[in-house]
């Protein structure tokens, strides 16, 4: 896996949080509010539960990365047509659908956040003998529960992790993913109104939608172009590692260029 990805899949995370108020910030908010007033008050004693909510949400999407990544790489094949690489045209397309929702221009995720709400409504119960939460072992269960909740953001980017169709970089592309969401979520715990105004300024949902739809387009020129013998993120590295070997290559042709003059002027000097 190249760095390129792991950063990819953060910033889908930054990108995607705006999303992740409106839809998570019901949650955070009553988390929060079943702590004591003195905790709830204090910044310093709420943080180490928003952190370890998180920790626990975090776990959760790279177990999912490692479940998709499991499935993806015993069926390797379904995922290349041809030459065409399908998991890459189907994550390509997820990711496109995502920006659409994120900036609220069509509901592309709604009908895949319904599918996953039937699941959501099986270990929903079980997170109620957590509350109220008393102590950081109840927020950590919490937490990976709430890893769980059904959401268009999550399910895009497990399509687009799945292309790596390799159970350790899918694992590694979800936790990535959730660190980009990080610091919308903590920060929601103490600033969420401001932060809600923010994000629901629809210049900033758009900028983040385009920017999602961009990558996306990226995603499936890149497969469409049938150019995926090393892997949809490989490629990414692969694309850099010729460019750094071109540019070499030209300083090392400009170096013996110049040393053949210079030996040419010692030759006529002589």
């Amino acid at each position: 896996m190249n760095e390129l990805s792991y950063a990819a899949a953060f910033m889908i995370g930054l990108l995607g949080s705006t999303h992740c108020i409106g839809m998570c910030g019901g949650i955070v908010g009553a988390l929060t509010m079943s702590l004591p007033d003195e905790t709830r008050k204090t910044p310093l004693k709420l943080l180490p539960y928003l952190v370890v909510y998180n920790s626990g949400r975090l776990i959760s999407y790279s177990i999912a990365g490692l479940i998709i990544g499991l499935l993806t790489a015993s069926a390797s094949s379904f995922f290349q047509v041809g030459q065409f690489p399908l998991g890459g045209i189907i994550g390509g397309l997820f990711m496109v659908a995502l920006g659409i929702y994120i900036a609220g221009w069509m509901q592309t995720m709604a009908p895949l956040e319904r599918l996953g709400g039937h699941f959501w409504r099986l270990i929903e119960p079980f997170g109620r003998r957590f509350l109220p939460v008393k102590n950081l072992p109840q927020a950590m269960w919490l937490g990976l529960l709430w890893g769980w909740l059904p959401c268009g953001l999550v399910y895009s980017t497990l399509a687009w992790a799945a292309t790596a169709a390799d159970p350790v970089e899918t694992t590694l592309l979800m936790l990535f993913f959730g660190l980009g969401t990080l610091p919308m979520l903590v920060m929601m715990g103490g600033v969420a109104e401001r932060l809600q105004s923010f994000t629901r300024n629809k210049a900033i949902r758009n900028i983040a939608g385009i920017l999602l739809i961009a990558f996306g387009a990226m995603i499936l020129s890149k497969a469409l172009s049938g150019g995926h013998k090393h892997g949809m993120h490989g490629d990414m590295d692969h694309d850099m590692h010729d460019m750094g070997g071109e540019m070499s290559h030209q300083m090392n042709d400009e170096q013996q260029g110049t040393g053949e003059m210079d030996h040419s002027q010692h030759m006529m000097q002589h």
